[in-house]
């Protein structure tokens, strides 16, 4: 993975990709867009007004949410009329679209694991694979260990895990404002987090595959005397992947930048609730 590329620390370095397996490797840097009047940032300065226009934009939301749910609570059951073509204007079914059958039943090192052999399958494995890969357990020596070796084949985590472990060095850690092990200063809230939005397949057959996952990522340290606040990024994260030893495994992956949307005008949060955020909402598992 490219941790550099992952949330737009750092570039990082690996030949033939875009970016380093996951080290936040290189001298990129993040721009965090403050709140008007400086001071604290993660919002500390005081909240805008409302404008008309937005108080505008919610009402016809609210009434759009309305109008759906009406349609939906009138659509009928199984009494309603059946004369016609049922396939008639039905749309299809997106590829990513939840099936509402549980993927898995197995996990790996907490990791969800034993995807099956198809198109499906391999999107959600690349979905949680990402989720993984970007979580701060990549920022512990025996964790990251764990995570490279139930997610890569036996060959890529062979080569994979001493560049890692260079990448994640004291020093890095430190410019992150965390110690040598990895972890944040008593009081604050390191983050980091991968959110997929949604998944193609650019290749597939039985015995391999590549597919992209297209991403929001949070990374930043939370806490009152942090210089450091959490950002987040859009990025698109590539996964080669072959079918090895019952599962999808990863051989490659690379990232690039976007797509982004155009950012909102939301308030940022305070140090203090996004803290809280981060220990009430759990992640989630990103399996179909």
């Amino acid at each position: 993975m490219s941790l550099g590329d992952e949330h737009g620390y750092r570039e990082s370095s690996r030949s033939g990709d875009d970016g380093a397996y996951g080290g936040y490797a290189g001298t990129g840097q993040t721009r965090t867009r403050l709140p008007d009047g400086g001071g604290d940032p993660y919002g500390g300065a005081p909240r805008r007004p409302r404008s008309s226009s937005r108080s505008l934009v919610t009402i016809v939301g609210v009434v759009v949410l309305l109008i759906a749910a009406i349609a939906f609570a009138n659509r009928g059951g199984g009494d309603s009329d059946t004369s016609g073509d049922s396939t008639t204007d039905k749309p299809e079914t997106a590829p990513t679209a939840a099936s509402g059958e549980r993927p898995v039943k197995s996990k790996t090192a907490g990791i969800p694991t034993g995807f099956t052999r198809s198109e499906e399958g391999v999107q959600s494995a690349a979905a949680n694979y990402a989720v993984a890969l970007g979580s701060t357990g990549m920022f512990h020596k025996a964790d990251r260990h764990s995570i490279v070796d139930t997610l890569y084949t036996s060959e890529a985590a062979a080569k994979l895990k001493a560049p890692l472990d260079e990448a994640y060095s004291a020093d890095f850690l430190d410019n992150m404002g965390l110690d040598s092990d990895g972890n944040p200063p008593e009081g604050s809230t390191f983050v980091s987090r991968v959110t997929p939005l949604g998944t193609t397949v650019q290749d597939y057959s039985d015995t391999s595959a590549k597919v992209a996952v297209w991403y929001m990522g949070l990374i930043g340290m939370s806490g009152q005397s942090s210089t450091d606040p959490v950002t987040s990024t859009w990025k698109t994260w590539t996964f080669d992947l072959r079918w090895s030893d019952g599962d999808w495994k990863i051989v490659t992956d690379s990232q690039k930048d976007g797509p982004a949307p155009v950012p909102g005008d939301d308030q940022a949060a305070t140090s203090e609730e996004i803290s809280k955020a981060v220990e009430e909402y759990g992640g989630f598992t990103y399996a179909r």
